[in-house]
């Protein structure tokens, strides 16, 4: 790859340096690591296991299924059902210990600082080509993860990661809104307006949220103005800036961690978010005599939004490599990766995985998007110098 963008991210990194300085708050999700306070995270996992009889070979190569040690997983969070993980542990006699994060910036700053002790991260799209870039990511040994060959096509040779030489995907989605419709009614616009346009939104003032995220919420902006969502015009991303900061008296919150339990408690009644989280809880608060996808209606807006694939990468200080390779080919199984669809409600670049997955999500086309509404979605992409502002910018918004 090129040479390293460190200048570039500098200010990517001093914005949420501080936010990183201490692990998330966030509690663990299985009862495996319920015991494992997040803040052992930062320091190499050293007890036990079967794995650690088993060490990486003299030479760096790992053979599949080999393990090295315990896994350290820093993931998003409530991302991974405890009983993958529990499966995982359980085959492998390796302990699976859980750090979480709201963003990508807060996740790359954390491990670029330096010896973090993860081994795998699930890093964004665009986030890959930074963390590729940077050095931070370890080329991934192919032979240890066989089931790649279960990958649709589609997912094979990304343009973040040409040939998938730094990270395997592990689930996709789309970013939009959520609404209450017993407080928005049945017959509204599906536009972002909703957020930015004070004919239509002032009326919801005080029960809007938004994600505590740059490119997402600034892409959303500059989707509703008629720009790329990365967009490197400094006069689009400002007006972009611009229209949020106008929004901010009718915005509740920004954030990444709650949005959809927010939305389903009545705390909001308008919620910017990923699509699997929302279908989520809507699942949580069904009952037999409530049915929440009555009430909570999620949609892409008109104006098109964010596709998006969270992939599987290893640190290239990863202190266990080779359980690492052996927990992304764990995941790449065919029914591994359908337990993870059926149980996030993300749609799976899994196609292998496709029989073993509910027919009602394969047939949601909010989860699996039609061909005229993919038409309208984008990627987010690294931007090179520019990612500096759009975290200049959204701090200006929020402000």
């Amino acid at each position: 790859m090129t040479g390293r963008r460190i200048l570039a991210l500098v200010g990517v990194l001093a914005l949420v340096a501080a936010a990183c300085a201490a692990p998330t708050t966030t509690e663990p999700t299985s009862a495996t690591t319920a015991a494992t306070p997040a803040t052992t995270a930062a320091t190499p996992a050293t007890t036990g296991g079967a794995g650690d009889t088993e060490p990486a070979a003299a030479d760096g190569v790992c053979a599949p299924g080999q393990t090295d040690g315990d896994l350290v997983l820093y993931n998003w969070t409530e991302y991974i059902d405890p009983e993958l993980i529990d499966a995982f542990e359980a085959e492998y006699g390796v302990e699976v210990i859980e750090d979480f994060y709201p963003s990508n910036e807060e996740m790359f700053a954390k491990v670029s600082a330096g010896a973090s002790g993860y081994d795998v991260v699930v890093p964004s799209d665009y986030m890959v080509s930074i963390m590729i870039d940077e050095g931070l990511l370890m080329p991934l040994q192919r032979d240890a993860i066989p089931n790649a060959a279960n990958l649709d096509p589609k997912f094979v040779d990304v343009p973040y990661d040409p040939g998938n030489q730094y990270s395997m995907p592990y689930q996709w989605g789309t970013t939009g809104i959520a609404v209450n419709l017993d407080v928005v009614g049945e017959d509204f616009p599906e536009t972002w307006g909703l957020i930015f346009d004070p004919a239509l939104a002032d009326q919801y003032a005080g029960q809007i949220s938004m994600l505590d995220d740059p490119r997402e919420s600034l892409g959303a902006a500059l989707k509703y103005l008629g720009y790329s969502l990365n967009s490197t015009n400094e006069a689009e991303l400002a007006e972009a800036a611009q229209l949020i900061a106008d929004a901010k008296d009718r915005i509740l919150l920004f954030d990444s961690d709650q949005f959809e339990d927010l939305l389903v408690a009545g705390e909001t009644s308008i919620a910017h978010g990923w699509n699997g989280d929302f279908f989520a809880a809507f699942d949580a608060v069904s009952t037999d005599e409530f049915d929440a996808y009555e009430v909570y209606y999620y949609f892409v807006p008109e104006e098109g939004g964010v596709q998006w694939v969270d992939n599987m990468a290893i640190l290239a200080d990863a202190p266990h490599p080779c359980t690492a390779h052996t927990f992304i080919n764990f995941i790449l199984d065919a029914e591994n990766g359908a337990a993870l669809t059926n149980w996030n409600f993300y749609a799976s670049p899994n196609a292998a995985a496709t029989e073993y997955i509910d027919p009602e999500i394969l047939e949601d086309p909010s989860i699996y998007p039609p061909p005229e509404t993919l038409a309208n979605l984008e990627f987010i992409a690294d931007t090179g110098d520019f990612e500096t502002k759009y975290s200049d910018y959204w701090e200006q918004a929020k402000s």
